[in-house]
């Protein structure tokens, strides 16, 4: 598929010329009407077929969603259970897809605000999330949302259309609903974009100048290699028994069974946490398991002491050092207190990470004696500064010397997408794009700025090393995702929100972000629409047929239905279509791997029958795969397999951000004192809070299901909290608590613990955000307390993990949560 600059210029042209949202408003119902047969012509094309072949009334249908492959049980076309199709560590996520499709929360009809109906030019933005909403026919959403977009573009051009939408989005390669939103928003003029992610923004910046890749998202070292050659694992600041639940396409559940074999092995397991997670649980009791609590923010100091024992007691690779890196001396220099008086010893690592100098020698000698791999999540990069806890462990692992080693050296992300699972041989079923030519607009900014950008329109920020001018924003286009759970700190961002002229969210389900839109379109489930992905982000050892299970609710519409009929408005319908139905789609991806197949003399069958044969294909893994060790080819020559760094070798010293002569990210990896954080002479709040992932959600995702009887205390999220602060604070588990600093409040469950580190807390993230008419959260979200500012000008990541609040028992009435049903101001 192609489309000229000049088609693109063509359309945005004619945008210019049409009538304003006011007269299409004057229209009656029955002119609506009229118009609605000559609208069924444009959209019947993308409605028609909707299913590649007709839905199971009685039986089970196997699909699949980010907690793996699926098998649902359903009864008169409805949906009465759903377990796991293959066999595996048992995932209770995999239980409540009848929730997800029945819930209360569902969005049944496309809705827009009382204010933005009346009069779109004078629509009260500040009422987002309080005005009354109207049931209006899909059509006319459509009309409504077309006539924005043009009168947008008409006014601001591309920069002032933000489509950059982010979230995790359901699986499927088909209905990937932000790639539709962008290939229709590309096509038909341009949008403002992002850049990196709230989950890896830091991480992902930093080490391209330290090891000429991202590697969080690189093939680790295979499991059976740490199974077979590892002495110490060291799992710092991940929790991959919670977060392997999950996966960005389709789990294969491959991680979960690894570290119960991790388990079961004898290994010495270091776990270094301030928070008792689910992992740091999970090996409690174990022979050689160890718990380790360091202060929150506070794991660079740690790193430093530990490296500087292994300096001053000669217990380091210098060979490595020398031979694979570049810059030892001059961060040396910094370790050594040459360049700022201060020496970085394990006393020094004490008094900043309250890790007692018996335990940072100690891990000095066990992780430089044995063959250590080192597990990092990411939580620490999340945090202010955030660019230098994984390029100090870089540095530390570099020390250590084991790099590129069987069962040795650094893995970023073995808590994620079953990381670690050997590849299989594949043909792999590929998905939706944006078109050949991509956005013609090349406005973007870093997407934890999204707050600040639309509050500063103008303003210019710093950014690898590059200068980024926020647009001037007038319409904002959500979906697949949910910011008002995403983003830190609620209450500025609810300001940022009722700046743009226009706000449309697809969801569906009743969110904040939905709330607080002026037009929400009814999005079907991916339980009601069929799909295709490939199961295992790094194995491919599956193509999972994503069935419909029923009929999609009420008037829900899938987003390709939606953004079809946008482009027939547009004039770009085939363009974006290309003519083909969702089924028509779904059945080429197939036939594109399926080439792969017979090239690779894979046996595959052709698409009918595997669609029919109501089960995942799954692929062979080679016996070379399960020998990968990353890194090992630079580690055997770095000369001929140099990294992509400006000197060929891991940069402990980077000339390049040098260069950019940042005041808060040097050209070494470096101790920062974060905005906040336990060890400050005046302490804004009492306690540092963790907002962890949830044990038994995705972010957001299922907060609206029966699993939180698993979780909620009193009615809502728990906070947890160390059982000598909570018997201080006359706390007890149960009791409903305030938490709150200068940046708001929100209500709590109290979990009393002994599995938290003294001074913090936890409030995992997710929780959907349900505001009382003061702004007090009565359902406990955590972004409601986290700070939004940039890590540092480098990045420009989030600091979620980087606040302080006060805890207290609440002694007032308290409130009902009542986030998980229909709006109660509705006109229907």
């Amino acid at each position: 598929m192609s489309i000229s600059r000049r088609s693109i210029l063509k359309v945005a042209s004619l945008f210019a010329l049409v009538p304003l949202a006011p007269k299409l408003l004057s229209a009656t119902e029955a002119d609506m009407a009229k118009h609605a047969s000559k609208m069924g012509e444009v959209m019947s094309k993308a409605s028609e077929m909707k299913y590649v072949t007709s839905l199971v009334k009685n039986g089970e249908v196997i699909t699949g969603a980010h907690w793996g492959i699926l098998k649902a049980s359903i009864k008169n076309g409805k949906v009465v259970s759903s377990s796991a199709a293959l066999k595996g560590v048992p995932n209770p996520l995999q239980t409540v897809t009848a929730d997800l499709i029945y819930t209360k929360s569902r969005i049944k009809y496309p809705m827009v605000r009382k204010s933005y109906l009346e009069d779109p030019h004078n629509n009260k933005p500040e009422l987002r999330g309080k005005d009354e909403w109207v049931r209006v026919p899909y059509e006319k959403a459509i009309k409504l949302i077309s006539s924005a977009l043009k009168e947008t573009r008409a006014n601001k051009g591309a920069k002032g259309v933000f489509a950059g939408s982010y979230g995790w989005k359901s699986s499927g390669n088909m209905h990937n609903s932000i790639t539709l939103l962008k290939r229709f928003m590309a096509m038909s003029g341009g949008f403002v974009d992002t850049t990196e992610t709230y989950s890896t923004a830091a991480i992902r910046v930093i080490m391209p100048y330290v090891v000429g890749g991202l590697q969080i998202y690189d093939a680790q070292t295979t499991y059976p290699v740490i199974l077979s050659d590892s002495k110490v694992v060291v799992i710092w600041g991940a929790n991959p028994i919670n977060t392997l639940k999950i996966a960005w396409t389709i789990s294969d559940g491959s991680g979960l069974e690894f570290f119960n074999k991790l388990k079961a092995s004898g290994k010495k397991i270091i776990c270094i946490d301030p928070i008792g997670s689910e992992t740091v649980r999970f090996f409690q009791g174990v022979k050689n398991s160890e718990w380790i609590t360091p202060r929150p923010n506070t794991d660079v100091a740690l790193m430093l002491g530990i490296m500087h024992t292994m300096y001053t007691t000669k217990k380091y690779d210098k060979k490595f050092v020398d031979t694979y890196t570049t810059g030892f001396d001059k961060f040396l220099d910094y370790m050594l207190g040459k360049t700022d008086g201060v020496v970085k010893d394990a006393a020094w690592a004490n008094s900043i990470s309250k890790v007692d100098v018996k335990t940072i020698k100690y891990l000095a000698k066990v992780m430089f004696e044995n063959r250590t791999m080192i597990m990092a999540g990411w939580g620490m990069q999340r945090a202010h500064h955030g660019e230098q806890p994984h390029w100090m462990l870089v540095t530390l692992a570099s020390m250590i010397g084991q790099i590129g080693l069987p069962g040795g050296g650094y893995g970023f992300s073995y808590h994620y997408g079953n990381n670690g699972s050997p590849r299989a041989k594949a043909a792999v079923v590929g998905g939706m794009d944006m078109g050949k030519n991509g956005n013609p607009s090349n406005a973007h900014f870093p997407v934890a700025r999204i707050a600040d950008a639309l509050l500063h329109p103008g303003k210019t920020i710093d950014y690898k090393g590059t200068k980024v001018t926020y647009p001037d924003i007038e319409l904002v286009y959500w979906v697949g995702g949910n910011p008002f759970h995403h983003h830190q700190d609620i209450n500025n961002l609810l300001k940022a929100w009722q700046k743009p002229k226009a706000v449309i969210v697809h969801d569906p389900y009743w969110t904040a972000t939905a709330r607080h839109a002026d037009i929400v379109m009814p999005i079907s489930t991916q339980y009601e629409r069929d799909d295709i992905s490939m199961s295992g982000e790094y194995s491919n050892i599956n193509i999972v047929p994503m069935k419909a299970l029923v009929e999609r609710q009420y008037e829900a519409k899938d987003d390709y239905e939606v953004f079809s009929d946008l482009a027939k408005e547009a004039g770009i319908y085939e363009e974006y279509t290309e003519g083909k139905t969702p089924a028509q789609w779904i059945e080429e991806f197939y036939n594109e791997a399926l080439k792969q197949a017979k090239a690779e003399h894979i046996n595959m069958p052709d698409f009918k029958t595997f669609w029919k044969a109501n089960k995942p294909i799954t692929f062979e893994v080679p016996e070379e795969a399960k020998n990968f060790v990353i890194s090992a080819d630079f580690r055997e020559d770095p000369i001929l397999n140099a990294l992509g760094t400006p000197s060929g070798r891991i940069e402990i010293y980077s000339e390049t951000i040098a260069k950019y002569n940042y005041d808060d990210c040097r050209a070494y990896p470096s101790w920062f004192e974060p905005a906040e954080w336990l060890g400050m002479k005046d302490k804004p709040a009492e306690f540092h809070m963790i907002s962890s992932h949830p044990e038994y959600r995705l972010h957001s995702q299922l907060d609206n299901t029966s699993l939180k009887a698993k979780y909620n205390i009193a009615g809502r999220e728990p906070i947890w909290i160390n059982e000598e602060d909570a018997k201080r604070k006359g706390i007890k588990t149960g009791d409903v608590v305030r938490v709150f600093n200068a940046r708001g409040e929100v209500l709590a469950g109290a979990y009393v613990t002994k599995n938290m580190r003294k001074g913090v807390v936890n409030l995992s993230e997710g929780a959907w955000y349900n505001p009382d008419s003061k702004g007090l959260c009565k359902n406990g979200c955590a972004n409601v307390l986290t700070l939004d500012i940039p890590t540092s000008k480098l990045a420009d990541g989030n600091c979620a993990h980087t606040a302080l609040v006060n805890v207290e028992k609440y002694k007032g009435k308290v409130p009902q949560v009542d986030i998980f049903e229909e709006p109660k101001n509705m006109k229907v």
